[in-house]
């Protein structure tokens, strides 16, 4: 089923491309500052993490573009436990398709769905490693943001994402009430 989807997110991007005036190339990495929002998921911290990925701009018109980005995020959260203090790691491939309108040569804002696919989950208590399993496999969230390009070809981006969907699935009957929080600020180079 990812690979499903994989290959159908490729493919529609690759035929938004033909008929784009002009497709540039990138890639980007940069930091992540995650958490978990919502009402089961009460005394939980931040968790700093890392992005890395491509980026595809496909520009329609002079200000509008299609930017699909296909990116590594390490996300989770950290929490404090009476006596124990530990995180939650989450590794996702994600995909988020953004709306760009240029406001200003070089400045645009952005916004759009971004899909994730949970590629790792374990959790750490006082230095003792566990795999999760039951993170859910789909993640789903909307994003918004700016992104700054150089005339160089060098940009910036700032960009918050709120989860739609629950990080883990139904255990026992309950549903948690926990969904991805991610503010990511990055960095990265447009090829052509």
């Amino acid at each position: 089923m990812k690979k499903l989807l994989l290959i159908a997110a490729f493919v529609g991007f690759s035929t938004m491309a033909v008929q784009a005036q002009e497709v540039r190339f990138g890639a980007k990495a940069g930091v992540n500052f995650a958490n978990v929002n919502g009402d089961d998921v009460d005394d939980t911290n931040g968790r700093a993490g890392i992005h890395v990925g491509g980026v595809a701009r496909i520009g329609i018109s002079e200000m509008f573009s299609i930017q699909p980005e296909l990116v590594f995020s390490s996300q989770g959260y950290k929490f404090n436990l009476p006596g124990e203090d530990g995180q939650i790691r989450l590794g996702y491939i994600n995909i988020p398709v953004l709306a760009d309108i240029t406001l200003a040569d070089g400045f645009s804002l952005q916004g759009g769905p971004q899909f994730g696919f949970n590629i790792s989950a374990d959790a750490e208590f006082d230095g003792d490693t566990e795999d999760i399993e039951d993170a859910q496999t789909i993640d789903f969230g909307v994003g918004i943001g700016a992104q700054y390009i150089f005339p160089m070809n060098l940009f910036f981006q700032a960009r918050y994402v709120i989860g739609v969907t629950n990080v883990f699935e139904e255990i026992e009957g309950f549903q948690p009430d926990a969904k991805n929080s991610v503010l990511s600020l990055s960095v990265g180079y447009f090829f052509n």
